[in-house]
């Protein structure tokens, strides 16, 4: 029986695939960046967009063996800046503010607002507690832990239509609650 290698010697399988995205990136890389450019405003961001190409190539494997490989690479790109178009839509990116250490330093606050603060959040959880059980529930679920209506509604196994009465129904009485006081 012949001798086994020692398992660091191990052959990587994914080295030739290595190989031809360094190849790839060496010829297409900035034909890759000036496609990138034209489709995104945020120039930081154009870098990392080529590595998700290359990062989907190398999961794909073979890459050598693609026919039509400027295509295919390009027919990538273009699913990358679209998957990055449906990321920042359902994350609502445009809504975000960036975090600016000038404008977002830690304020210093007055013992009269920690101690107004302190009590509308007493009177807010009372109020919750107010709530029958399966409004409380479900008004936690929704805007506590952010479940979608759907998604609590499976939870509790009860209908949409139910979620959302209750929900509206919550909000309403802790509205009501929160203003008279």
């Amino acid at each position: 029986m012949a001798p086994q290698p020692p398992q660091s010697a191990a052959i990587d399988p994914a080295a030739p695939d290595r190989e031809s995205l360094r190849h790839l990136a060496d010829q297409f890389g900035t034909v890759l960046r000036q496609f990138f450019m034209r489709r995104v405003h945020e120039r930081e961001e154009v870098d990392d967009l080529v590595q998700e190409v290359y990062i989907r190539l190398l999961k794909r494997g073979r890459v050598e063996e693609v026919e039509d490989l400027r295509g295919y690479l390009f027919e990538t790109a273009a699913s990358v800046v679209t998957d990055r178009a449906r990321k920042r839509r359902s994350h609502r990116t445009e809504v975000h503010e960036s975090f600016d250490p000038a404008e977002h330093s830690r304020e210093e606050f007055s013992a009269d607002r920690v101690l107004i603060g302190e009590e509308t959040l007493t009177r807010a959880s009372r109020a919750l507690l107010e709530l029958p059980e399966r409004a409380r529930t479900i008004f936690i679920l929704r805007r506590l832990e952010g479940l979608r209506y759907q998604d609590i509604a499976q939870r509790l196994g009860i209908s949409l239509s139910l979620v959302e009465k209750q929900m509206a129904k919550a909000v309403a009485y802790l509205n009501q609650r929160m203003n008279d006081e």
